[in-house]
């Protein structure tokens, strides 16, 4: 048994991972290379001093702007969680937010108010706007937005309830002529 132990440990297959440094720096160019073919697509010259550096300057924008899927709620809540005896209703109002129409690749913005009734813990005031903001920050519809902005704060502190109100501006509707 020891010999063919030792046997099967000779055969192992060891695999190496990809540098994902490399394969961002692909991703990357190949981002602001298709930008360039869609500008080009649209009639523009692509060689005219305006337009040299916007595929780079609209992937730097498209990166800032989508960050969310990278970031975690566990990472943003760090542990601000506080244990209390609480009966009164929490609300943050007023969080400005700024998100992309997954439809239509143009942005919308408003503010989202939070409300939540604790039943015995509460998040640190600061984090619901980060909250806001990883969600935001993704392409998004605003019905989703609001509703993962609640299941964040129903996840972190297992309130009683929790209300999210969302009013905002889209683009395209606006741009675009969209009925009122």
């Amino acid at each position: 048994i020891k010999g063919a132990a030792s046997k099967a440990a000779a055969q192992a297959v060891v695999k190496v991972m990809p540098d994902r440094a490399g394969s961002a720096s692909k991703k990357e160019a190949s981002i602001a290379s298709s930008m360039n073919e869609v500008l080009a697509l649209l009639g523009e010259d692509t060689s005219r001093e305006g337009l040299r550096h916007t595929p780079e300057r609209w992937e730097q924008a498209m990166r800032f702007l989508t960050r969310g899927y990278g970031e975690r709620l566990e990472t943003i809540v760090n542990g601000a969680i506080y244990r209390v005896k609480c009966d009164e209703m929490v609300i943050v109002k007023d969080i400005e937010f700024f998100s992309m129409c997954e439809h239509h690749l143009l942005p919308f913005f408003g503010k989202i108010h939070v409300a939540y009734l604790p039943k015995d813990k509460v998040i640190g005031l600061s984090k619901i706007p980060r909250i806001v903001n990883m969600y935001a920050r993704r392409m998004q519809l605003q019905e989703r937005l609001t509703q993962q902005v609640a299941e964040a704060v129903e996840s972190a502190i297992s309130p009683r309830g929790v209300a999210v109100m969302n009013e905002a501006r889209h683009f395209c509707m606006m741009m675009r002529g969209g009925e009122k």
